[in-house]
């Protein structure tokens, strides 16, 4: 991508968005489009001399209003959040192949010459996901398909359009699958916060409360490795300006059971908590982990923050946030 490109952003007012916005702002792009749903003064991050819209990509005419004048396209708008949402939400996360479809179809329309989807790792083959003891999951694990209910399904077919789009269309596309990205300027709280976040507020909340107790979700043997934002963001920009047309792993190798992840909080935030263990709660699959084979292959790189590094960036963005008057610090740059 040159810096005077129109690059545009879907779901630029989320987290992974956001941050990319910031950026390529940092890099020096000139010419930046982010399109979100939700109005700007809910938006993670909102800067200046940027082409900000409020527009909802279910609908077809909305993407091609944001694909005008394109010459790249990141998507990352969806209907989601960690678990517990898309456990209860399935339909929600179903209806955003409407995003994905149409804004493809707007991009050929418009002749962009490179899309970025971002899929995730909820479409693995469950059955490979049994034991938290898992076994690394390589790209071709996605097959025979068995994704996450709901959400995993939605992902799983964009990565297919994609692909076609491709084949049939010459449209260039990129898709990289996500393995649970966490870091600052993101949800914390509201119910569609993933597990390192919810993990700070908790013991955050437990710290202002001068409580010692903390509810996990489940026995807190699942496992799951954590790619910090940094990485995530690095990932994104190899895989897009690189050649590989296959969807492809972005998430780190360093596994951790839950227990593991809040033991970590509790050290970074010097504040011992006993974890009650509520089983019925939604839970996922036993174990997931990034097999990185492929990406190292292609980019010589993996993501590779370690996660005690990352949980205490965002440990400390997510306690100022809760100690503030206001929780909005969003940020106008």
């Amino acid at each position: 991508m040159d810096k005077t490109d129109k690059v545009v952003i879907c779901g630029g007012g989320g987290f992974i968005g956001g941050h990319l916005v910031g950026e390529l702002l940092r890099k020096g792009f000139t010419n930046l489009r982010c399109v979100d749903i939700k109005p700007q003064t809910e938006w993670f991050q909102r800067f200046q001399n940027v082409d900000n819209l409020c527009l909802d990509l279910r609908k077809k005419e909305n993407c091609y209003i944001a694909a005008q004048g394109a010459d790249y396209i990141f998507n990352f708008a969806a209907d989601m959040g960690g678990m517990g949402f898309i456990e209860n939400n399935k339909a929600l996360c179903m209806l955003s192949v409407l995003i994905n479809t149409h804004l493809l179809m707007a991009a050929r329309d418009q002749g962009i010459q490179r899309y970025f989807y971002a899929s995730s790792a909820c479409v693995y083959n469950a059955e490979k996901q049994k034991s938290p003891d898992v076994i690394p999951l390589k790209e071709e694990d996605a097959y025979p398909a068995m994704p996450e209910d709901g959400y995993g399904w939605e992902k799983l077919f964009s990565e297919r359009m994609c692909r076609h789009f491709r084949e049939d269309f010459g449209l260039e596309t990129r898709v990289a699958r996500f393995h649970n990205v966490y870091g600052p300027f993101g949800t914390y709280d509201g119910g569609r916060e993933k597990a390192p976040a919810a993990i700070c507020r908790k013991i955050i909340q437990a710290r202002i409360d001068t409580s010692h107790e903390i509810e996990v979700w489940g026995d807190g043997t699942r496992t799951r490795s954590f790619m910090f934002i940094d990485d995530c963001l690095k990932g994104i920009q190899m895989i897009m300006n690189s050649d590989i047309l296959e969807p492809i792993n972005l998430g780190s190798t360093e596994l951790v059971t839950i227990n593991q992840l809040v033991d970590i909080v509790q050290q970074i935030a010097g504040y011992p908590v006993k974890k009650k263990h509520i089983l019925n709660a939604p839970l996922g699959v036993n174990g997931r982990n990034s097999d990185n084979t492929k990406i190292l292959s292609y980019l010589n790189w993996e993501p590779g923050i370690p996660l005690k590094d990352g949980l205490t960036a965002t440990y400390s963005w997510i306690e100022k946030q809760m100690m503030s008057d206001s929780k909005k610090l969003h940020f106008v740059r």
